[in-house]
């Protein structure tokens, strides 16, 4: 390696950490995070044993079928916020009321854990809304508008005063088209 090639690969890291953070910004990522990290347990404890010694301990329960399911589908859940953030409420109302479930059937929703990931990662999911662009420039490359041509509610506080008053149609209106026209008006 040569000392002129140092930096070379630190660019190409740089570039995939802004892509993911970009990919990351557009979706609810944490919470599809936290509702497969949810999943985990809650499908793995019923057909886990713990080995103290000579002594085996199992934490399987008869309803293990049910707790797989729920899992597997909490872990789909999470890949669906990810790549289809577009129904992210019902897939966040789904893994609430999956976590919800959980408690009964999958060893108390894996011990606490798994019914705590999931139901934060639910909510985190609900409540998710798209955020908006950095970016100086409007969606055709143009310029954005300025901040004197933005509607009275969303100015920042400082142009409050600078703000437009729109003019009323009406009879003064109709008076400045007559006196246009030579002050006469048709009747």
């Amino acid at each position: 390696m040569s000392p002129e090639s140092t930096g070379q690969n630190e660019h190409h890291i740089r570039v995939y950490r802004r892509r993911f953070r970009a990919w990351r910004g557009d979706r609810p990522f944490w919470a599809g995070l936290l509702t497969m990290a949810g999943g985990l347990p809650i499908a793995y404890f019923p057909y886990a044993d713990l080995h103290l010694g000579n002594m085996t301990l199992a934490m399987s329960t008869t309803a293990g079928a049910g707790s797989l399911i729920i899992g597997v589908l909490l872990i789909t859940l999470g890949f669906t916020m990810w790549f289809h953030h577009i129904v992210r409420v019902f897939a966040g109302v789904a893994a609430i009321l999956l976590a919800l479930i959980s408690l009964p059937v999958a060893n108390i929703g894996g011990f606490v854990i798994g019914f705590l990931l999931s139901l934060i990662g639910g909510a985190l999911s609900v409540s998710w809304a798209p955020g908006e662009q950095r970016s100086d420039r409007a969606a055709g490359g143009e310029p954005a508008a300025p901040v004197k041509d933005l509607p009275y509610e969303e100015r920042p506080e400082g142009e409050l005063q600078a703000a437009a008053v729109p003019q009323q149609q009406g009879a003064g209106f109709d008076a400045a088209v007559g006196s246009e026209s030579g002050g006469h008006r048709a009747g």
